[in-house]
């Protein structure tokens, strides 16, 4: 009986280190493009050397170590597309993200949802929808989670070329 209570227990504990998101269902489908970013990846790349001088770069590799998790993906497939969008809705309502900013320009829709962490300037997790991203009507699903401010995130958009890079930097812009 100790042994069969000793595994339940090992089993749950590494469960929990490993425990996927409700997006990690889009990794590796054909119609979807991409991008995740797991904690080891941001830890090799703040040990990265960087001239002193350059404040930006200095400004990205700060915001690094931050983080933890970046899942980044792009769709132009109608129904998967619409699959994100469910996903994405019912996530945010089960994890309890705050909606943060909504979009609607030409076509173009963005929701931003975030959870704070301990103060409203700090950010635990942001999840980024966006329908109709450019001419090929691309969708974008982007999740990050760290602890990181929401101001250094345009930074983060710039160097790393993240879609929907454009509607973060107008979203710092207006809690400056």
């Amino acid at each position: 009986m100790k042994k069969y209570i000793m595994v339940t227990i090992a089993a749950l504990i590494s469960s929990s280190f490993y425990a996927q998101t409700a997006f990690d269902k889009y990794n590796g489908q054909d119609d979807i493009t991409s991008v995740v970013v797991n904690k080891k990846m941001f830890e090799l790349m703040s040990k990265v050397k960087v001239d002193a001088s350059d404040k930006e770069t200095q400004q990205y590799m700060n915001l690094i170590k931050k983080l933890d998790n970046l899942k980044v993906f792009t769709t132009t497939n109608s129904r998967t597309a619409s699959d994100m969008k469910v996903t994405a809705d019912k996530y945010v309502k089960s994890a309890g993200l705050d909606e943060l900013m909504q979009i609607n320009d030409s076509g173009k829709n963005v929701k931003i949802s975030v959870k704070s962490a301990g103060n409203d300037s700090q950010i635990q997790e942001l999840v980024m929808f966006i329908e109709g991203a450019n001419r090929t009507n691309e969708t974008v699903l982007m999740s990050l989670t760290g602890n990181f401010n929401l101001n250094e995130l345009s930074v983060l958009t710039d160097k790393m070329k993240i879609p929907g890079g454009e509607d973060l930097k107008k979203l710092s812009k207006k809690t400056n």
